[in-house]
């Protein structure tokens, strides 16, 4: 049996330290998980697709948040549709929504622009409820709420409204963090 990853010419996104002390265990293992798909579908960065992907794949409160089957089967019937050449045309380019100026060399970077604002952005949230880590929930919220991410292009060809999700998770994380 051949090796289908094919040999790229850069190395996949280094490990940020900074993002994976800052996350909850499951958090960090949707980020180790975005890592390897960014990888395999030969892409140069982590986008906020394949972190959606991965918060999808690994983490049972982010599924939760859909709210059911069906939107949820949507979603995914996009992710992997784009895994397997719906998302060629983003290929090669980088992912910036203008979240955030654009200050780092995002060809050595390996996290596009919004991915970077939407990790940032979890761990401002999970720190505004007094957590010290970043849970997969947070990052949802922040993937939603950015209206110009490759995430919420994929949930709006799902049907599934980015703002309505973006607050669903953020009261989920709310209700979460709560001591019982």
């Amino acid at each position: 049996m051949q090796n289908r990853t094919p040999h790229l010419p850069w190395q996949p996104a280094p490990n940020h330290a900074e993002f994976d002390a800052r996350s909850t265990d499951a958090l960090a293992s949707a980020l180790s998980a975005a890592r390897r798909r960014a990888l395999r579908d030969g892409d140069r960065q982590i986008d906020t697709a394949h972190l959606l992907h991965s918060l999808i794949e690994t983490d049972p409160d982010v599924r939760e948040a859909f709210d059911g089957g069906p939107r949820l089967a949507k979603v995914l019937g996009y992710l992997v549709q784009r895994s397997i050449g719906y998302g060629l045309r983003w290929q090669g380019s980088v992912e910036d929504s203008g979240a955030v100026p654009v200050v780092r060399d995002p060809a050595t970077d390996g996290w596009s622009p919004s991915a970077r604002a939407a990790m940032e952005d979890a761990r401002y949230r999970a720190a505004s409820r007094g957590e010290t880590r970043a849970a997969g929930l947070d990052l949802l919220a922040a993937l939603a709420a950015d209206a110009e991410s490759r995430a919420v292009e994929v949930l709006s060809r799902a049907g599934v409204e980015a703002r309505w999700l973006s607050e669903r998770a953020a009261a989920l994380a709310a209700e979460v963090s709560r001591p019982v």
